[in-house]
């Protein structure tokens, strides 16, 4: 390695928004964070709620609410062509 081109390689303090902090190292000496372990849904195991009513909502606008995935049965007397 070249002498004097590399970063100080220091302990540094992380923040989190929820208030928890936890030491690590890094090139910069103080992280803050938006999400940590302590408050991520996959690490607690709790679940956000999240409201896509609205996409719903506009869904159903957009295609009158009679949109479906089923598939139409075919009518009595109709044959198949081979």
């Amino acid at each position: 390695m070249k002498p004097k081109i590399h970063p100080k390689y220091q302990t540094c303090t992380a923040h989190c928004a929820c208030g928890n902090t936890f030491t690590t190292r890094s090139t910069m000496a103080k992280i803050n964070v938006d999400i940590c372990s302590a408050c991520h849904p996959f690490f607690t195991g709790k679940q956000k709620f999240v409201d896509t009513a609205g996409r719903v909502e506009k869904f159903s606008k957009k295609f009158g609410g009679t949109y479906s995935f089923q598939k139409t049965a075919t009518p009595a007397g109709a044959s198949a062509k081979k």
